[in-house]
């Protein structure tokens, strides 16, 4: 069955969903886009980290997006504003990037598919990769849903109830970082912010509390990515963006439904 390439590209853009959705409604909830957006970006220093130092992919791109949002949290709050910072942080790193890689012209490279994504290449090796960074995400969310959700609405009162605000960013930063890594190879450094941002986004008009909103922006999530792989396998466009497209229009839809209801 995992012979047929889009059967394998179904799977892992069902994993990357399901491991972005809770995550991009805590990025929603905290209006932290900026800060997926650096981190993803930091993907492309650790695809040139991975090919100069023969690392496995996933292990670079997961050491410089974990070394980007760990950089972030200790920046955050020192004086600059914090949408200026990420501003900064995410677009120098993308441009660092794009210079590492150049220095590598020993090493032939598909710039474009660590980019945009490249989900129809995916192995059997990148679907274990996906689904235990995935299953990982979940794991660790779900562990600590209820200070993560503290810490977000009320960082007074989670410190007032035992819960520390700082640790349960350190753990949703750690989250990022891994999904990051896993999603660099379906829709690529620059679309992997969108596949956070955006099914959440869509989700919160549906949705009347946490948990649901979360449930529905997988759904949204899970959608756009067979959906948009099948657009794209019938109308032979790009798949990384073809899906991150239908997510918006996916979110232009829900937005409707709210503006009609109100």
């Amino acid at each position: 069955m995992l012979d047929d390439f889009l059967v394998r590209a179904a799977l892992a853009g069902l994993g990357v969903a399901v491991a972005a959705a809770p995550l991009g409604c805590f990025v929603v909830w905290r209006r932290m886009a900026y800060f997926g957006d650096a981190t993803s970006h930091a993907a492309l220093l650790g695809v040139a980290l991975a090919l100069a130092t023969d690392l496995p992919l996933f292990g670079g791109v997961l050491l410089a997006a974990l070394g980007m949002a760990l950089l972030l949290n200790r920046l955050t709050g020192r004086g600059l504003g914090s949408d200026a910072l990420l501003g900064v942080l995410a677009h120098a790193a993308l441009a660092l990037g794009l210079v590492a890689v150049s220095f590598l012209p020993s090493v032939r490279i598909d710039l474009m598919s660590y980019l945009v994504g490249d989900i129809l290449a995916v192995s059997k090796w990148d679907l274990v990769v996906i689904w235990t960074g995935a299953a990982a995400v979940l794991a660790l969310v779900g562990w600590r849903w209820s200070a993560l959700l503290s810490a977000t609405l009320s960082p007074d009162m989670a410190r007032a109830s035992g819960v520390d605000p700082r640790r349960e960013e350190l753990i949703l930063t750690l989250a990022l970082a891994i999904t990051v890594a896993v999603a660099i190879k379906v829709v690529g450094a620059l679309l992997i912010a969108a596949l956070l941002i955006i099914p959440a986004a869509a989700a919160r008009p549906l949705a009347r509390a946490p948990e649901s909103m979360a449930l529905v922006a997988m759904g949204i999530g899970a959608s756009s990515a067979l959906g948009g792989l099948t657009v794209s396998f019938v109308l032979d466009t790009p798949t990384g963006p073809t899906i991150v497209s239908l997510a918006a229009g996916l979110f232009a839809l829900t937005q409707t439904l709210q503006a009609v209801r109100s």
